[in-house]
């Protein structure tokens, strides 16, 4: 078989999940219940965030908070500062790919 599979939770919990980490890209899959956040953190990478369910209302750097919704993705630049927080009643579920992995940044 040359294709690998990989799960991921389908539940309304609060899960933050990496799902593939290899040479090539960062995958993590993502979901807040209305009041969950991720910690305040800089981008490790080229980030993009694509959101599968709910809205996601996100402040990176100096900027105030954008509102973003299920169906769109969001492109931010390596070493941005953010912010992630679900403050409408949906579960706010999304994937985020980073590009490359991490782990180049770190061999620099």
């Amino acid at each position: 078989m040359l294709e690998k599979t990989y799960n991921y939770s389908i539940l309304d919990t609060k899960n933050i999940e990496k799902l593939v980490d290899d040479d090539n890209l960062q995958l993590n899959h993502m979901i807040l219940p209305k009041g969950e956040r991720l910690p305040e953190h800089y981008s490790n990478s080229n980030v993009y965030m694509i959101i599968v369910r709910g809205n996601m209302s996100l402040e990176l750097d100096q900027q105030g908070v954008h509102k973003y919704h299920a169906g769109q993705i969001i492109a931010i630049p390596y070493h941005a500062k953010m912010n992630v927080v679900n403050s409408d009643d949906e579960i706010l579920e999304f994937f985020v790919v980073k590009s490359p992995n991490p782990a180049k940044y770190e061999r620099e």
